[in-house]
């Protein structure tokens, strides 16, 4: 069974997208298995965004370009913000197999142009190694999240669920191990 077949469930999602440089605003056509499953996808390295309106990064409330799609290479994207969580698809919001218990962790995570404050949830304790590099997934799934541009104050978004890009990912803190000064 094919991707195009009639009989899978598709549907269009909007979702916000950022690059180093813009923020996508658009929908994204999605399978059963959600963002998740679409974006981690390792047979296409490209999403196609429908009904796309296109911000640079440092003029986040002008607009640039409306297009009716663009397709947008996802290493290129830092991080995805959703409305709903359940817009995650059911690989996230399944628990995991067997009696392992989640606990959240509260992060910051850095990139060059991002910061992205949030929490991450993992079965057992933090494990930063696992988080980086566990699996094959690009994309990784964190929990009220507020992304703010280092540089530009104005850019700043919150969302109930979202994905950050691991593979841009320059530092990643748990928020208590924060020292206060």
């Amino acid at each position: 069974m094919t991707f195009d077949s009639p009989s899978m469930t598709r549907r269009f999602l909007p979702a916000d997208f950022y690059t180093s440089s813009y923020r996508i605003v658009g929908k994204v056509m999605i399978p059963s298995t959600g963002i998740l499953g679409l974006i981690n996808d390792p047979t296409n390295s490209f999403l196609e965004i429908e009904d796309a309106r296109l911000a640079r990064v440092h003029m986040p409330s002008k607009l640039v370009g409306h297009y009716e799609i663009i397709r947008l290479v996802k290493t290129q994207i830092f991080a995805v913000a959703l409305s709903r969580r359940e817009d995650l698809g059911i690989q996230a919001t399944q628990p995991r197999g067997g009696y392992e218990r989640l606990s959240e962790f509260p992060v910051r995570i850095t990139s060059a142009v991002y910061e992205l404050d949030g929490t991450l949830e993992r079965g057992g304790r933090f494990d930063f190694s696992a988080v980086m590099m566990e699996g094959n997934r690009d994309f990784v799934p964190i929990y009220n999240a507020t992304l703010s541009a280092i540089l530009i104050p104005a850019l700043r978004a919150a969302s109930p669920a979202a994905l950050f890009n691991r593979r841009q990912v320059d530092l990643l803190a748990l928020t208590s191990q924060l020292v206060e000064a």
